[in-house]
């Protein structure tokens, strides 16, 4: 008898189940097992795959899916400005939609700051640009902005705001909205009561992975892919926004890097990623949040031992 037929909700004590890891790990074929044995629907927690058209580089690997129900990926398109806000507000109309119909919710992915946005609930709001304050600041120095947001936000854990001066300008907005709004009429977050689960490479197997997926991806027509983007108006500089593959890719196009060398730096970004990736998640760990980490080299072992740590 399948547990689904034995229990009536297969992890009693949580409602929604999280598989998170680094790039090239194998979360979605990981996830989607679950999803079916579980029947459950997927919530991608990836910051690109909620664009349209960025398939290849974005790793939504669709087919893997089959008939198991899936949630932001391709819901805007190129060149709209999605952001962690809009994710989080997302992630809770999927995830009520799911809970509702008395399904098991799966959060997917790898970006770190949409996992902790939606298992953390921050509070948050939708930050408009403001042409005013704007216009104040752009008599400001970068030493001046990043001294006016470390008043503003003392906390301020994130360098790459305080080293460029559009995020600086940008997180000044975000934080001066966050004073002047009245946080306590913003509707209660639901419980999130999550179970995580992690899979764990050794390094030298996920480097191998993570080149050996990027070979793939460029025979399967990523330079293609990014070209079409481009052609369908899609800006560089937008492209570069969308990450590494497609920043690098974009490059090539421009000329300014040949096949070889583009390559080369690209696979060398995306283990650094990777690495960022892990800090991040040993990060969650101290802030709290207990990660069931499992071993990703065996596949069949991989899914019995997660099998094991969400049985009742």
């Amino acid at each position: 008898m399948s547990i689904l037929t034995e229990i009536q909700h297969p992890l009693k004590n949580h409602n929604l189940l999280v598989i998170l890891g680094a790039t090239a790990s194998g979360k979605t074929k990981f996830a989607v097992q679950l999803a079916k044995h579980y029947h459950g629907e997927i919530i991608s927690a990836d910051s690109r795959q909620v664009y349209r058209g960025l398939n290849i580089g974005s790793g939504k690997d669709l087919q893997e899916y089959g008939n198991v129900p899936y949630h932001l990926i391709d819901i805007v398109d190129p060149g709209y400005e999605f952001n962690v806000f809009e994710f989080q507000r997302r992630f809770v109309d999927a995830f009520t939609d799911i809970i509702q119909d008395n399904k098991l919710p799966l959060l997917v992915g790898g970006s770190g700051l949409y996992l902790e946005a939606a298992l953390k609930g921050y509070r948050m709001i939708e930050a408009q640009e403001d042409p005013h304050l704007r216009a104040q600041l752009s008599a400001f120095s970068e030493q001046a902005l990043s001294e006016h947001l470390l008043k503003l936000k003392p906390q301020q854990h994130n360098s790459s705001d305080l080293s460029d001066r559009e995020r600086l300008i940008r997180a000044i907005e975000i934080a001066e909205a966050e004073q002047s709004a009245a946080l306590d009429e913003q509707a209660p977050y639901p419980q999130i009561k999550a179970l995580i689960i992690g899979i764990r490479w050794d390094r030298p197997l996920l480097r191998q992975r993570i080149t050996q997926r990027l070979k793939q991806r460029f025979d399967e027509g990523m330079i293609e892919e990014v070209e079409q983007l481009h052609q369908s108006g899609v800006s560089w500089q937008t492209l570069d926004f969308y990450g590494l593959e497609y920043r690098f890719i974009a490059q090539h196009l421009q000329g300014k890097l040949n096949k070889n060398d583009m390559f080369q730096k690209l696979n060398s970004a995306i283990h650094k990623f990777a690495k960022r990736q892990d800090t991040w998640f040993r990060r969650m760990e101290k802030n709290g949040s207990r990660i069931h980490w499992i071993e990703g080299d065996d596949e069949d072992q991989l899914l019995a031992t997660a099998l094991e740590i969400t049985a009742p």
